[in-house]
């Protein structure tokens, strides 16, 4: 079952009221959704997007309840500003993310996410759009490969797992979750640890297949500009390449002021400014960690509008 991680964390800080407008742009199984609901008291509105028509299915029958609180988009959050104004909203008061692969994803080897039951080699989180991650190994060049599974999984063995798939593909085509890890098995060596040794390989994969950093800088910006005064956004990532995004967009809007050669001050930054709510990002405490180990590696960063 799909855990929410640090829900409580996440809703004591977005300060969902009766009457607001809220939007969470991965919906996902709506666990924090229902929570930011159920604090409406059935004022306001509630959007919820998602780009996997299943998880939209699964959201939709756990918000049911709610009526016309709740209206449920399939959309990538990127197009979050496109989705609000379809809706007729301007301005939102909180906005949520949470960049987390859903275990109903993971834990369904025909979606192909993982390699823990083999599977068709597919990974997309919106399986009515290419390309799949099949078609990827199939078409993208070694050097190509290896750019990938280096900058979007941080693979210190990138050109090796490359040379490999290449290789191999000549040989017969790479469909299966299986063959891939075993291709990338070989090539990169051993288990690290805990981390099997096709971990990183299958995470740039997803994260090619699905856009998901470039995802990532357009629904941050979009919700920033979506943002009322005193509205905030809070976004939940799980590795590195998604924090360090959030971070540093975070600190670009929230800007500071500085001192001017002739005098005086003046505010240095992107529009529109931000404040920090949280200064360092929050984790998981040891009682949701023993429940949850998946949330080990979350991070919540909270920002509010000026």
């Amino acid at each position: 079952m799909h855990l929410p991680v640090l829900l409580t964390e996440t809703v004591e800080r977005l300060k969902p009221r009766p009457g607001g407008v809220y939007i969470d742009g991965t919906l996902g199984n709506a666990g924090h959704a229902e929570a930011m609901v159920k604090a409406m008291e059935g004022q306001g509105l509630f959007i919820g997007i998602d780009r996997d028509p299943e998880a939209l299915e699964r959201a939709g029958a756990r918000l049911a309840p709610y009526g016309d609180l709740v209206r449920l988009v399939h959309a990538n959050f990127g197009a979050i500003e496109e989705v609000a104004r379809e809706a007729g909203i301007t301005q939102a008061d909180g906005i949520m993310m949470d960049l987390g692969v859903s275990s109903n994803q993971i834990g369904t080897p025909e979606r192909g996410f993982s390699f823990q039951d083999d599977g068709p080699l597919d990974m997309r989180m919106d399986p009515t759009r290419p390309p799949t991650a099949a078609a990827l190994v199939k078409e993208m060049s070694e050097a190509e490969l290896a750019r990938c599974f280096r900058d979007l999984g941080e693979e210190r063995r990138a050109r090796a797992a490359a040379r490999a798939i290449v290789r191999e593909r000549e040989q017969a085509p790479i469909v299966t979750t299986a063959r891939l890890a075993e291709i990338v098995g070989a090539a990169v060596g051993g288990r690290r640890g805990r981390i099997h040794p096709a971990t990183r390989v299958f995470q740039a994969l997803r994260m090619q297949v699905n856009a998901e950093l470039e995802s990532l800088r357009e629904g941050l910006e979009g919700g920033i500009g979506l943002l009322a005064p005193g509205g905030r956004m809070a976004v939940i990532s799980f590795h590195s390449l998604e924090d360090r995004i959030v971070k540093h967009c975070f600190a670009d809007h929230a800007g500071r002021m500085v001192s001017l050669a002739a005098g005086g001050e003046a505010w240095e930054g992107r529009e529109p400014k931000l404040q920090r709510i949280t200064r360092k990002p929050v984790m998981a405490g040891e009682t949701e960690l023993a429940e949850n180990p998946r949330a080990r590696s979350a991070k919540l960063r909270v920002v509010e509008k000026i």
